[in-house]
């Protein structure tokens, strides 16, 4: 005390300490960093990745003889692309990851500009073979473009002419999800890999293993309903079950020993509940415009997707045998016009007016 009122400071030995503490605090705040689970559990080695064998092969030997051709990935989203490359990415270059790897995404503005100077500067970029610690390296950089079909054709282009130049210093890795938006001397160059929607047995799997790690308690019928929720897509997959877990047991802590159902994971994913599904065919069957009017509102007032109720209904039509084939021809016929109106920014109430009054009809031509 006698110190601080001469000086106005704390001794150095207490200083010293305060200052340790604060260190201290801060490296656990930021060792306890939430990390969201997609990340968490992204693979980081080839071996790690799900369900596509074909390119795990070819990328295998590629990190053994530690070269790597033009790569063209496309498929569904969730499928694995983006991790795939990064984690082969990694494998090569170890913590010289951020001075060899160039990764530009869809927020990026990747128009002509771009490509011609950051795009073309870091490829005309030597590398050499060895580390700085004298281990050795492959020669080259990757360049990875995420969600290539956004594009433009000028911009593919002159990024066409840069792979042609630029062939022994860099390797190119195209991401898209529809490979047709690709010019075809890009896909000339490449070798192309198909990414497959996942099985949902390879989703159930990695689902239960992220609910081991994470102690969360789940049903078995909630499980399966984000696989098919999911339709093969593994980030969804795993962003529905953290979200349920967040908010069904995050903030409570004696909600932690109830376990997540299926009616949790609906209400989170936005899933039409099958009852509404049941009941509008069962309005359809009766030929009573004015309960189908009734429905139309009452699902207007339960804030549902008109699009992810087409989305269930097609699926419901398609299984249900009970319905004839003229029936169905009409009624899905119908909905894809219904769909596209929608998409193209249409009335949710008009369209399932419109499509139900075209299913009465159905009905009635038995």
């Amino acid at each position: 005390m006698q110190a601080f009122l001469k000086s106005g400071k704390l001794s150095s030995s207490k200083a010293g300490t305060s200052t340790g503490s604060q260190k201290s605090s801060k490296e656990k705040k930021q060792k306890e960093k939430p990390v969201p689970w997609v990340e968490k559990y992204r693979p980081k080695k080839v071996d790690d990745v799900v369900e596509q064998q074909e390119v795990c092969n070819v990328l295998r030997d590629c990190l053994n003889s530690s070269d790597l051709p033009n790569l063209l990935l496309y498929g569904q989203p969730g499928t694995g692309k983006t991790s795939t490359i990064l984690a082969a990415a990694h494998q090569l270059f170890g913590e010289f990851f951020k001075e060899r790897v160039l990764e530009l995404n869809a927020s990026d503005d990747r128009g002509i500009a771009v490509i011609r100077t950051k795009v073309k500067n870091f490829a005309q970029l030597k590398a050499s073979s060895t580390r700085p610690d004298g281990k050795p390296c492959p020669p080259f950089k990757i360049i990875i473009l995420d969600e290539a079909d956004a594009m433009t054709h000028a911009a593919q282009a002159a990024l066409r002419r840069t792979m042609e130049k630029e062939t022994r210093t860099t390797r190119f890795c195209l991401i898209c999800n529809y490979v047709s938006r690709i010019i075809e001397p890009i896909t000339s160059r490449c070798t192309k890999f198909r990414f497959v929607s996942l099985t949902e047995e390879k989703v159930l799997e990695r689902l239960k293993l992220i609910c081991t790690e994470e102690n969360v308690k789940i049903d078995d019928n909630a499980l399966m309903s984000i696989v098919d929720i999911s339709g093969g897509d593994m980030r969804k997959a795993i962003t529905t079950l953290q979200s349920s877990y967040r908010i069904k047991c995050g903030s409570d802590i004696q909600g932690k020993d109830n376990p997540i159902t299926k009616t949790d994971i609906l209400e989170m994913s936005g899933m039409v509940p099958e009852k509404f599904l049941t009941d509008f065919i069962q309005i359809c069957r009766s030929n009573n415009f004015q309960k189908l009017e009734d429905f139309v509102e009452n699902f207007m007032f339960e804030a549902y997707s008109a699009s992810q109720f087409f989305d269930q209904l097609n699926d419901l039509i398609v299984m249900d045998d009970s319905i004839t084939n003229d029936q169905k021809s009409i009624m899905l016929d119908k909905m894809g016009e219904v769909v596209f109106r929608l998409l193209s920014g249409g009335s949710e109430y008009l369209q399932l007016m419109n499509f139900g009054t075209t299913a009465l009809m159905a009905f009635e031509k038995k």
